[in-house]
């Protein structure tokens, strides 16, 4: 019953001065529509790194030539690893379901009388598997047309639209360093970023090797390990497989390395989880700066109402009484702030997806951690105003102009 007459008096109070309240309650709504939206944001832009890893494929190692140099100069990558060592992994290692070779490099595609830049990957038709890079239309390359040096590719999306514009490539023969390839198949696309296939045109790495670069060394040997397989023991049996087929002996080092993707999705998890929460951190300190207004409002209204004040403690009010009041009256402002907030916050997450190029994911935790937030705001910044206004002496309150 008390509380119910204290909320009511509070909400006769508060729109008795409406324009102060709003301003009071600016700062909350700024604060809790920030934090919202910040952490939307960073949780957007999470899923979007994830979404980027898990499109290059799960159990993923990938083995590349160790780095060389001179003096500790690093001048480039060494040429050591062959389509020997791709076979000895295959045969070797136990847990690894497939593989595939991979040279590559960017060269100039022609078509009639366009021409655009982009990069060629000579590789096996497991690298499609590998990479879980589906064909949109027409088909990928065969075993056969690998071991016959077949003239056929596989064109990304972006690399299609880039050479041959709205037409279809499906059927059509493009020159790639003069010698004519056919376009068997499109990919789907998967979005740009590190690694992304949508700008690239794929042959078999026989092709490749023999027509295109005229290496007998690979770029790089994309391995996948087996479901339910020891991704780490993957690892280290084909480490130990590599070694001995570079004889490198015991104590020296690699003279390639080894990228276990599982790792690096790990260490970018945490990388944006960090990057999330620094914004969200961020944000809540204009939580704080509105907490600081609801005090400075809460004074001045002590200050306005000293008057009341000693009239209520005159007809038999406590202390206790004068402190709930004005401490409901704070919790009332910072908590319509933190809900007005909630809007602003999940409209703006809504907003920014389709104007920026930033993705936003709504978090009810975060919308219920800044709703808790914003009324601990009230209580905590609140408290020393109407701590005072319990103080005041009676007859000083009735002595106030």
């Amino acid at each position: 019953m008390l509380l119910r007459i204290v909320v009511a008096v509070g909400i006769r109070s508060l729109l008795a001065a409406k324009l102060r309240s709003v301003l009071a309650m600016l700062g909350i709504i700024i604060g809790v529509g920030a934090v919202i939206a910040m952490l939307a944001i960073g949780s957007g832009a999470q899923r979007q790194v994830m979404d980027r890893f898990n499109a290059m494929g799960t159990n993923l190692l990938i083995v590349q030539p160790g780095q060389r140099g001179t003096h500790g100069v690093v001048t480039g990558l060494q040429q050591n690893l062959t389509l020997a060592d791709a076979e000895a992994i295959v045969r070797e290692v136990p847990g690894v379901a497939m593989l595939a070779p991979v040279v590559q490099g960017s060269t100039q595609i022609k078509y009639a009388n366009r021409n655009a830049r982009t990069t060629v990957v000579g590789t096996a038709p497991t690298y499609g598997l590998i990479r879980d890079v589906r064909i949109e239309r027409g088909r990928t390359f065969t075993e056969g047309e690998v071991d016959r040096m077949a003239r056929v590719a596989v064109i990304g999306p972006t690399a299609a639209t880039n050479i041959f514009g709205a037409s279809d490539p499906l059927g059509e023969t493009v020159k790639v360093n003069g010698i004519n390839f056919l376009v068997i198949g499109v990919s789907a696309p998967k979005g740009e970023g590190w690694m992304s296939p949508d700008d690239r045109l794929t042959v078999p790495y026989t092709a490749a090797m023999q027509l295109l670069f005229g290496v007998t060394y690979l770029r790089q040997i994309e391995v996948r390990a087996a479901d339910g397989a020891d991704l780490a023991q993957v690892q280290e049996a084909l480490t130990r497989v590599l070694r001995r087929q570079h004889r490198i002996a015991a104590g020296a080092d690699d003279d390639f390395q080894v990228t276990n993707l599982a790792d690096i999705r790990e260490s970018a998890s945490e990388v944006t989880k960090t990057f999330k929460y620094l914004l969200g951190v961020t944000a809540a300190i204009s939580l704080l700066v509105g907490g600081i207004g609801i005090m400075n409002i809460m004074l001045v209204t002590v200050t306005e109402r000293t008057r009341e004040i000693g009239i209520r403690k005159a007809i038999g009010a406590r202390d206790a009484h004068i402190l709930l009041q004005f401490l409901v009256e704070s919790v009332i402002m910072s908590g319509l702030g933190g809900l007005l907030g909630l809007g602003v916050g999940t409209g703006a997450a809504l907003l920014i997806p389709e104007f920026t190029p930033l993705a936003a994911v709504l978090d009810p935790a975060s919308a219920l951690l800044s709703m808790g937030v914003a009324g601990a705001v009230g209580v905590f910044f609140g408290f020393y105003p109407a701590w005072r206004a319990s103080r005041l002496d009676p007859i000083q309150a009735l002595r106030y102009e």
